[in-house]
């Protein structure tokens, strides 16, 4: 299908689709000519405008839901007083009709319905295909450039549009002399990218009107749900058979050991990997003390190594009792296999406390602990929430423009 345009000469074609022209508007001069009027070919309208070029062409070629369509038009459409958008009229072999729709980078794929609705009083809601939508706003339109082929006379005054959406879904009407309606669905702009073969494509911009939000929220909830409870039931299997062993149980004089290191007698650990939990007090008293515990693997000689240092201080101050650090202090070494080890202890106080005379070192291993069952929960409450409050902003700058936004302040 081709015509060349009776203003400018320029050929258009349309390959490998056929149907009655009404109206025709040609890509280089913008001239629309009738094809049911008398003469044919007259001059119906000029749309000329500065608007960019349009990402697809006119006869341009792509596969869509596994079957090929053509571009057999091109329409901008705008809402005063500064809201544009592009529709693609394409056609099938055999003709079967699609309608792609861009604002700012954004895309939707659409096709015409033949549902009714009385909309006369703008109803808030809309129930299309047992999907439940809600209306985002309605306008008066006006076509503002056309290109390409037509099976209908453009029309050449403004076109009432209410719209209604639920992501990634919308309902479209379009009132003129006729009412049309067209159900679509979000379209990602690297599928038209890809289905078009396009080098480059519009910049997007800001939240389409049935962009969907990254994330489902509820689906994520349920999955982290069934995570924490795995978590639980996991935690509660694992334990339910394990008791914990002390190891290692000593009091060191710091007279004694005169800062040389301590070797504990030899110990088996038997089961699977735990954490060897480690626990040391000593009556620092405005003073401090330290413990440096070497883990050694008898059978291998590998060495891990922990140090915790032991800090408690009080005072007065501005007529205020205050106090700092504690006399007793936990630290793990995680991971431990089943083996014989021993451990190395290397305790140490600060020189000039004569009171404090003895550290006291308990080494437990497989103690049962909770942070490791709590801190995945709470990370993935943490997610859930903030993923949340971030769908509410994005809902909120989906919703910015529309006259319904059920984000409004009262």
């Amino acid at each position: 299908m081709q015509i060349k345009c009776i203003k400018c000469g320029t050929v258009t074609e349309a390959a490998g689709v056929d149907f009655k022209v009404v109206n025709f508007g040609c890509p280089n001069c913008k001239k629309v000519t009738s094809y049911e009027k008398v003469p044919e070919g007259a001059i119906v309208d000029d749309l000329s405008n500065n608007r960019p070029a349009p990402a697809l062409s006119v006869g341009q070629k792509g596969m869509l839901k596994g079957k090929e369509y053509t571009v057999t038009a091109i329409i901008v459409k705008k809402v005063d007083p500064i809201y544009f958008w592009t529709e693609y009229i394409l056609t099938s072999a055999d003709n079967e009709w699609l309608y792609l729709s861009e604002t700012e980078g954004h895309w939707i794929l659409l096709h015409e319905v033949e549902d009714r609705y009385d909309v006369e009083d703008y109803p808030q809601t809309l129930v299309y295909d047992d999907i439940h939508m809600n209306i985002y706003d309605h306008s008066n339109t006006r076509i503002i450039s056309a290109q390409g082929f037509f099976s209908y006379e453009l029309p050449n005054g403004r076109v009432k549009m209410i719209e209604y959406i639920n992501p990634p879904y919308i309902f479209s009407i379009e009132i003129d002399r006729n009412e049309a309606s067209f159900f679509g669905e979000h379209i990602s702009k690297g599928d038209v990218k890809k289905a078009f073969n396009v080098k480059s494509m519009p910049y997007k911009a800001g939240v389409g009107i049935v962009q969907p939000y990254l994330i489902n929220i509820r689906k994520m909830a349920i999955t982290f749900c069934c995570v924490a409870i795995l978590i639980l039931v996991s935690h509660l299997i694992i334990y339910s058979g394990r008791q914990s062993t002390t190891v290692v149980k000593e009091a060191l004089s710091f007279s004694e050991s005169g800062g040389k290191d301590f070797v504990t007698k030899s110990f088996t650990l038997e089961g699977g990997s735990a954490p060897l939990t480690i626990s040391v007090h000593s009556d620092v008293n405005n003073s401090w003390a330290s413990v440096q515990v070497a883990l050694i693997n008898e059978k291998t000689n590998d060495e891990e190594y922990a140090n915790k240092d032991i800090e408690y201080y009080y005072g007065y101050e501005g007529g205020e009792h205050w106090t700092e650090g504690d006399t007793n202090e936990n630290f793990n070494i995680c991971g431990v296999r089943a083996g014989t080890y021993h451990l190395v202890i290397t305790p140490q106080k600060a020189p000039e406390d004569s009171n404090n005379n003895y550290i006291s070192v308990q080494a437990e291993w497989n103690k049962p602990s909770v942070w490791n069952m709590v801190i995945p929960i709470i990370v993935m409450l943490a997610i859930t929430i903030g993923c949340y409050y971030l769908g509410v902003y994005f809902e909120q700058r989906r919703w910015a423009d529309s006259s319904y936004s059920p984000y409004s302040s009262t």
